[in-house]
């Protein structure tokens, strides 16, 4: 059988991930490159030997007679670049988040229909470790009605800076580039229900903060990151249809002492708290009782995108159901317009 011909659109920082993860899998042939920054087109087409690097989607998609890509733009060009790619007859992998609105979103779903191409979303935590292990004991009943979440996605100096403080390239600030992650991850692990309303604030009293003297892995900001049009601070409660209220809170910016990143489940019959390592909290016998695990339970990145790329690959070969369909995406993008519009209006808002 021959290999799947894959391209990558978009070869920035998380392009990476995808292209070495398509390198590793054997049903795979990495033939293109796509960008329209060709200086960062030329150092990514040397760096992994690909010869085939192209500043137009178009001629690429009409030259490689490509199977597969991965979309890796920034988020104001999901959309267009997935739907032509789905409209030439290619599967797609589209970064989170699946768009800038519900809208854009749902284009990308009927482009995927009407070519009968799978459309999958990047919600690369799917793929976890701690998600598998979390899914396992949830599945098995063991905590009950989860009837209460809180997810945190905290950065105190966290602003990526370049088009993540822009908002016409990016849709927004902390809650659509961090707290996508863990809003997805709670709706995924407690069996996808569905929102139904949303209470949401936005906060921008910090900025970028170029100005402070510090080191920190997520601070890329230059004196040429002038646009910072974005949030620091969300905050939302999301109601879903199961009467599970899940609480979520994501920065950028905030005057914190730590970064916190954390997930917690409340059911009738236990609880887990991820922060980083799984603990599970129950009773057992009349006693109050905490579950550890022997082995890591840590979310952990080596092989996460390996993970997500070679389930895509496994889609398309084999058949195998997906598990980050381009619908799931049209969900969140739900809540998260829900959460602006709640912000901007001071009000609840309720989802269809």
């Amino acid at each position: 059988m021959s290999k799947l011909r894959v391209g990558v659109i978009g070869v920035g920082s998380i392009s990476n991930v995808h292209i070495n993860a398509y390198i590793k899998n054997p049903e795979v042939e990495l033939c293109a490159f796509c960008d329209i920054n060709e200086k960062q087109l030329q150092k990514r087409g040397e760096e992994y030997n690909i010869k085939n690097l192209y500043t137009s989607l178009d001629e690429m998609l009409e030259k490689e007679n490509l199977d597969a890509v991965s979309v890796c733009t920034w988020n104001s060009q999901h959309a267009p670049c997935t739907i032509k790619a789905l409209d030439a007859g290619v599967h797609v992998l589209c970064e989170k988040p699946m768009a800038m609105n519900t809208k854009e979103a749902e284009e990308m779903v009927e482009a995927a229909k009407r070519n009968n191409k799978l459309l999958m979303i990047g919600f690369v935590r799917r793929h976890g470790n701690d998600t598998t292990i979390l899914k396992t004991f949830i599945d098995n009943g063991d905590f009950g009605e989860i009837y209460y979440a809180k997810a945190n996605y905290l950065r105190r100096n966290g602003n990526p800076g370049g088009w993540f403080g822009d908002k016409s390239r990016s849709g927004g600030g902390p809650l659509i580039d961090l707290g996508v992650h863990v809003i997805d991850h709670v709706r995924y692990a407690c069996g996808n229900p569905k929102p139904v309303s949303v209470y949401g604030a936005t906060f921008h009293k910090l900025g970028n903060r170029p100005h402070i003297i510090a080191k920190k892995s997520y601070r890329s900001l230059t004196e040429g990151d002038v646009i910072c049009d974005v949030e620091d601070l969300a905050a939302a409660m999301i109601r879903f249809d199961n009467g599970l209220v899940l609480s979520v809170e994501a920065s950028f910016s905030l005057n914190i002492k730590e970064p916190v990143g954390k997930i917690e489940l409340f059911g009738t019959k236990a609880g887990a708290c991820i922060s980083p390592e799984l603990e599970i909290f129950t009773e057992q016998n009349n006693y109050l009782t905490n579950i550890s695990f022997d082995s890591p339970t840590a979310l952990s990145f080596d092989g996460l995108f390996d993970n997500e790329i070679n389930h895509f690959v496994d889609c398309i070969v084999n058949g195998s159901k997906c598990i980050a369909p381009a619908e799931d995406g049209v969900v969140i993008m739900k809540i998260l317009d829900a959460i602006y519009k709640s912000a901007e209006e001071g009000k609840e808002v309720t989802i269809d």
